[in-house]
């Protein structure tokens, strides 16, 4: 993984939001950051929720608001790496603007036509950019709203070892957590959408009670070819291809790519949502790309590897919730299409990284699925209302949409599937789930009990609404024999909270679950807790983190395999203080929900998405 080099507005713009984000986090902002409205109830602490310190919640979001760029020079700190402790780059200090971004050296290998090509096209984006800059953004693509607070990104850093540890970290964790999440490199010029920035793993350490951590970019096409330009070039997925300046900013990029000065041939995709361990890989990946490989070296850095096609067997996309089995060790996973048929295909790896061919599933319009489910002998399906039609950029709208008149179903395919003739469609109206957390069979009863968070408005994340988003964690039953399907609440109405962001016991993906721990996103889409919900009796306890402070996706961490208790184990999670701009990693008993260990970390973590667990076994066999 290259180090990163001086660049106008780059990681020098990210470093600058750690000062000025501190002064500014006092000031309050409305509960629609990020364009979601929520209704901000009082969180009331019940006798159920467990927390020793018992913190007022208040249910306001104390963030800056909006991004404020530093206007005096400021330096930059060394960056260097413990594996090669001769290699470092000094940045010196640099004057940012809220503007444009400085004017970089063409590449020396351009040609004298690809140089004028390039004056020219700038100009056409200068103009593009100017006349965007006359109309308001909605909140769902203005960075001044997407990326605030500590939605904002920071720079890399490099290992810090032996971090301070409060309480005593259980002597069974061993390994590396690793977390994805969105950090834009440069400052956005249009557009910006929270999902659209690059990727960033951050990874903590431990070692017989002992902690470091680290976080690095992941080296995406994309990213090295904007770092080397010096500004950002690619289309941004949600944040610009929207109306008539998306399909602009469409023919400008590929534009760009016929004189030769980007190349798109080798993925556009950003990697920062979901991470994977197979096949003794860690895999960063995002649905508009394959996966990149990521290797976590002995000091606890990373590394990018590079894109991971399986060994040329993967040709298309992949989306970033593939499913392990905890019995068979096979990976499944979906990849779509949103401009083309076949607009979904199913596959599948061996343990060993073998590929099945692509099952084609027919699909009459693009539909988003960023999630599905796995059964011992199914893969689950979400066909639900949430689609692309690129045709609505024309009229000037987005190309996400929620498409009422379309009915939600889901699809029921076996794992050993060649072809989707014998798929069942179960209808589930008026059903869109974001994540799906679970999935089982109930022979006795002929059904499929799908575990997911049914979100409304479906399209309130890409899609600027006044609607309040609710989050409900749901029981679907799909019926393979009668077609028919019921859906209804886990949680009783006086317990209900949004819950997004978490998961079950890995080592009973596929099989039925008891508990499910998931992200209290509450005020959305901060996230002030976390649940541990009784899927059968829906009995919810509660952990919250504290006034002013949150977190992200809960991860169980199961103290042993072969443990006879489900709930046996650990949640990890990285917690912010908004009051004292500090994050650490905390360690949270899941059978008693009481802290065992915080590790303070020493730089901010931002919000983020999801993450994994490489334990030090799987560290000694990685490729």
């Amino acid at each position: 993984m290259a180090i990163l080099p001086s660049t106008p507005h780059s990681s020098s713009w990210a470093r600058a939001q750690m000062s000025h984000i501190l002064l500014s986090s006092s000031s309050s902002s409305s509960s629609d950051h990020l364009g979601f409205s929520s209704k901000l109830s009082s969180l009331k602490m019940k006798k159920n929720i467990i927390n020793k310190k018992k913190p007022n919640i208040r249910p306001t979001i104390r963030c800056a608001s909006v991004l404020h760029f530093p206007k005096q020079p400021y330096q930059q700190s060394v960056i260097t790496r413990d594996d090669h402790p001769t290699t470092s780059v000094v940045v010196k200090p640099k004057t940012t603007t809220t503007t444009t971004h400085q004017a970089q050296p063409p590449p020396a290998h351009w040609n004298l036509l690809q140089r004028a090509a390039s004056m020219a096209l700038d100009m056409v984006e200068g103009a593009l950019i100017s006349r965007e800059h006359k109309h308001p953004l909605p909140k769902t693509a203005d960075p001044r709203v997407q990326i605030a607070g500590n939605f904002s990104p920071v720079p890399e850093q490099q290992v810090r070892h032996s971090l301070p540890v409060t309480g005593t970290i259980p002597y069974c964790i061993n390994g590396v957590y690793v977390r994805n999440g969105a950090n834009p490199l440069f400052e956005p010029v249009a557009g910006h959408h929270f999902f659209d920035g690059d990727g960033m793993v951050h990874a903590v350490s431990i070692n017989d009670g002992s902690a470091s951590y680290a976080c690095r970019f992941t080296e995406t096409e994309r990213l090295v070819q904007e770092r080397e330009l010096g500004r950002p070039v690619f289309p941004k997925a949600i944040g610009e291809l929207h109306g008539h300046s998306g399909i602009a900013r469409l023919l400008l990029f590929y534009a760009r790519g016929l004189c030769g000065l980007v190349d798109h041939k080798h993925g556009t995709g950003v990697a920062n949502a979901g991470l994977v361990y197979f096949n003794n890989r860690l895999l960063a990946m995002s649905e508009d790309d394959i996966p990149y490989q990521v290797r976590i070296t002995p000091s606890g850095d990373l590394e990018t590897v590079g894109r991971y096609n399986f060994d040329e067997q993967l040709s298309s996309t992949m989306i970033a919730h593939p499913k392990v089995d905890p019995v068979s060790g096979e990976l499944f996973a979906l990849c779509y299409d949103v401009v083309q048929k076949p607009y979904l295909k199913y596959f599948k790896f061996s343990s060993n990284g073998t590929k099945s061919p692509d099952v084609e599933i027919p699909l009459p319009v693009a539909t988003m699925m960023h999630d599905f489910a796995i059964t011992e002998n199914f893969v689950v399906i979400p066909d639900h209302q949430v689609v692309f039609k690129l045709q609505e950029m024309i009229t000037g709208g987005s190309p996400v949409i929620y498409d009422k008149n379309k009915k939600s179903r889901f699809g029921i395919l076996s794992k050993n599937a060649r072809d989707a003739s014998n798929i069942i469609w179960v209808e589930s109206p008026d059903t869109f789930c974001f994540h799906l957390w679970n999935a089982w069979e109930e022979p006795e009863t002929d059904e499929v009990v799908v575990i997911g968070s049914c979100m409304t408005p479906p399209d309130s994340i890409f899609n600027e609404c006044d609607e309040s988003l609710q989050s409900v964690l749901s029981e679907i039953r799909l019926n393979l024999k009668t077609g028919e399907s019921t859906r209804q609440s886990i949680i009783p109405a006086s317990e209900q909270v949004n819950l997004e962001a978490g998961m079950v016991n890995r080592n009973k993906l596929g099989r039925k679950t008891q508990y499910a721990y998931l992200a209290i996103a509450e005020p959305w889409p901060k996230v002030s807790g976390f649940a541990k919900v009784d899927l059968s009796t829906g009995e919810v306890n509660k952990y919250y983190y504290g006034d002013r402070r949150y977190g992200g996706e809960p991860f169980f961490l199961p103290r042993d395999p072969n443990s006879e208790k489900e709930d046996d184990g650990y949640i990890l999670t990285f917690v912010h203080d908004e009051r004292t701009w500090k994050s650490e990693l905390q360690i949270v008993n899941a059978m008693n929900l009481e802290l065992e260990a915080s590790v303070k970390l020493p730089s901010r973590v931002p919000y983020g998405f999801h993450g994994t667990f490489v334990d030090s076994k799987e560290l000694a066999n990685q490729a």
